[in-house]
Order: structure tokens, then C-alpha cells, then sequence
């Protein structure tokens, strides 16, 4: 199964992969497929703890997830966006 993730470029120190394909059937699995490829990026998008980091919005088609839902299952097509989460005024 191909899924298709697109990484804001600010959270990467390459910038030129912000699309990657990876596989899996849940959410989670798709992203132990992108730190296999990209180890650097574990600490982007995981707190020590292991969940997701508090700065970084991932969401599925468009719709944004949470950390009780990295067990989602993802379907063949389907986009999963990693970005920088800002806060502001």
C-alpha cells in the first residue's frame, strides 16, 4: 500500500523531499516507515515521551489527527501531512 506524506519543508534540514511515499496500514506505521527513511525527523515529530510533539500537526486527507489516533487505519491514496503548528496572537 502507498501513502503519500508531505512534510513542511521548515522541519526538514533537506529540503528537497517534502513528498515521500511510505507504507503501512495505520497512521503510526506510516510514520515508522517515514524515520526508517528519515531517522532525523523522529525528533520532530515525537516529545521524549513518544508522542506526538505538541509543535507538529499531522493530519490525514486533510484532517488533522491526534496522538490516540496514530492507530487510524490509511488506505492506499490516502495524503498524511506532517507541519510546524504556530501559535499566535
Amino acid at each position: 500500500m502507498s501513502v503519500k506524506l508531505n512534510i513542511d519543508p521548515s522541519l526538514l534540514e533537506n529540503h528537497n523531499n517534502t513528498v515521500i511515499e511510505v507504507s503501512g496500514d495505520t497512521v503510526g506505521e506510516c510514520l515508522k516507515h517515514l524515520i526508517k527513511q528519515m531517522p532525523t525527523i523522529k525528533n520532530v515529530i515525537f516529545n521524549k515521551y513518544g508522542n506526538l510533539s505538541s509543535t507538529t500537526a499531522i493530519s490525514v486527507n486533510l484532517e488533522l489527527i491526534w496522538t490516540d489516533k496514530l492507530a487510524e487505519p490509511v488506505k492506499d491514496g490516502d495524503e498524511i501531512s506532517i507541519s510546524f503548528m504556530e501559535a499566535g496572537l
